[in-house]
């Protein structure tokens, strides 16, 4: 056995290839390795950043992920697998914790409403699947029914698979305008009180006609017993987004219902191609995001994280308020973007500024800070997208722009 010395001599004589010893093992030392500096893209692109008073937008980039989910992101992208596979296991484990019979990762809520109607239209037969969005002479029915008051833009995901709106106002409405052609009743949560037909009744309509019924919950967590209410009610599929308060990536929901719908929407998803959703692609790293999003949501101390949202509005308000001339109200919205809402009012005979012109001093600030509303004379502040702490710089710099305009 070689001497610890005659090792150390013996080595000392292989050449160097490149900083590497035979083997391909680096000869220097970690302690005269100089570290690489950290990039920061942002600064290097030029890219502004800001502090989030505003919500959960998607021109504001969503939310931003916990630890936990970048640790799933990370750990996803060293290895590969089957697409498919990782679908399965983690739509299983999304659909339990849930109340669904089945669910899947999707790029979106939008691409949820896509996938669920497409896979209604064609069911499993791969002829169909291949067809869409063009439905004449295919036997697929062709119009979904929806409220006046929940017909919006984002029903754009509807109509992408070729089927056309019919917009009613009352039961006797829906009663109607169900036909052969109808494919789907479709409900939105947001606007749900500005409906003539509530959640039970959609459901209870679309069932005594043997018709599918979905929601839209988008941006409707918190509370999080949403994720499970509208799958024991009885809708046909649900959608909602990823990278809002749950905090998963930006770019992905889920899509959760009866299990020979979710069965049929995969059919029009990648890794598969020639139908409607191949662009509609969602990564394993984004599905394995979403599911410890999910699950870190589910399992969060939803009380614990309600208080300091209200200790952080207070903060602010309690700052602001002191400003001669601001009146300050704290609302919660009822079904979505459900968090305590800060609404900042002044008497403009008081102070000369508009919420547009405070909005652009807050924007050019260091640090810059983006906060909602912008009317004649009043802004809203929500704090459930800052990191801590940073409520007290919103809360200065708002008091602060005020001030000068007093």
């Amino acid at each position: 056995m070689l001497s610890r010395r005659k090792l150390i001599k013996r080595l000392s004589s292989v050449p160097l290839v490149s900083g590497l010893a035979v083997g391909g093992f680096p000869l220097q030392s970690p302690e005269t390795t100089p570290a690489t500096p950290k990039r920061d893209l942002f600064k290097e692109l030029g890219v502004r950043t800001f502090i989030n008073a505003a919500g959960t937008l998607t021109y504001m980039t969503g939310s931003l992920m916990h630890d936990e989910v970048l640790d799933a992101i990370n750990g996803g992208a060293k290895e590969f697998c089957l697409l498919d596979e990782i679908q399965d296991k983690v739509g299983a484990k999304i659909a339990q914790m849930v109340h669904a019979e089945a669910a899947v990762v999707t790029s979106g809520a939008f691409a949820g409403m896509t996938l669920g109607l497409a896979g209604i239209l064609t069911g499993m037969d791969q002829k169909k699947v291949e067809k869409l969005p063009h439905l004449e002479g295919t036997g697929m029915k062709t119009e979904v029914i929806c409220q006046k008051a929940h017909d919006i833009v984002y029903n754009h995901a509807l109509i992408n698979t070729g089927c056309k709106i019919v917009v009613v106002e009352t039961a006797e409405d829906v009663e109607k305008a169900i036909n052969e052609k109808t494919a789907l009743m479709h409900f939105l949560h947001i606007e749900a009180d500005k409906g003539k037909i509530m959640h039970e009744e959609w459901v209870a309509l679309g069932r005594k006609h043997n018709i599918p019924t979905s929601i839209d919950i988008a941006a409707d967590v918190p509370p999080v017993e949403n994720l499970w209410r509208f799958n024991d009610m009885g809708f046909s599929f649900v959608v909602i987004s990823g990278g809002k308060a749950m905090r998963g990536p930006q770019s992905a929901g889920i899509l959760m219902g009866k299990k020979d719908i979710i069965s049929a929407a995969r059919l029009h998803m990648p890794p598969r191609g020639f139908n409607i959703g191949r662009g509609m692609k969602v990564n394993k790293e984004e599905i394995l995001g979403m599911y410890i999003a999910l699950e870190k949501f589910i399992n969060e101390d939803h009380d614990k994280v309600w208080k300091a949202w209200e200790e952080s509005t207070a903060h602010i308000e309690n700052t602001v308020k002191t400003v001669n001339g601001v009146q300050v109200e704290v609302h919660v919205p009822p079904l979505g973007n459900h968090t305590p809402t800060l609404r900042i009012s002044w008497d403009p005979g008081k102070l000369h500024i508009t919420g547009k012109d405070l909005q652009e001093a807050l924007r050019k600030g260091d640090p810059s800070i983006e906060v909602g509303g912008g009317g004649p004379s009043n802004i809203g502040v929500t704090v459930w997208m800052m990191k801590p702490g940073q409520e007290k710089i919103v809360a200065r710099r708002i008091k602060e722009e005020l001030s000068k305009a007093a």
